[in-house]
């Protein structure tokens, strides 16, 4: 067994502003230690965040613990994601989660990792368009 104890090694970042649009902040909670190939971080989206478009060579799955977001993959419709909802974005799905425009979101972000696979490939930002059409879950 083996405890990491939370301290500067393992400090929130914020998200780079070529993969989000607005404030976002990562807190690492498993890092991909051989022979494990899973990692997991704690994402913090501020009203109106979001990432880029991207797609994960092995696939993600995310779990929400706070507030309210959206996610979307490409060609689909936006999705309102709720505490305890779980997503899970198949290998090379082209996709983007974040928060509502006024409301934060807090997920957990699960990813495998290794030498041939890295966690994401980003592409385009989300437009405001983009992120403030109507989700297919409140129409209905």
């Amino acid at each position: 067994m083996q405890i990491t104890r939370s301290s500067t090694e393992g400090a929130t970042t914020k998200g780079p502003a070529d993969w989000f649009t607005g404030d976002v902040y990562i807190d690492p909670v498993a890092v991909a230690t051989t022979p494990s190939r899973a990692q997991a971080n704690l994402v913090h989206f501020m009203p109106g965040a979001r990432t880029a478009w991207h797609r994960h060579p092995s696939g993600q799955s995310l779990f929400v613990t706070e507030g309210i977001g959206l996610c979307q993959r490409r060609g689909g419709p936006i999705e309102v994601i709720r505490p305890g909802d779980r997503i899970y974005i198949e290998p090379d799905e082209e996709h983007w989660h974040g928060a509502t425009p006024d409301r934060l979101m807090v997920h957990i972000a699960i990813n495998e990792v290794d030498d041939e696979h890295p966690v994401a490939h980003w592409g385009e930002q989300v437009s405001d368009e983009e992120h403030t059409a109507v989700p297919a879950t409140a129409q209905s």
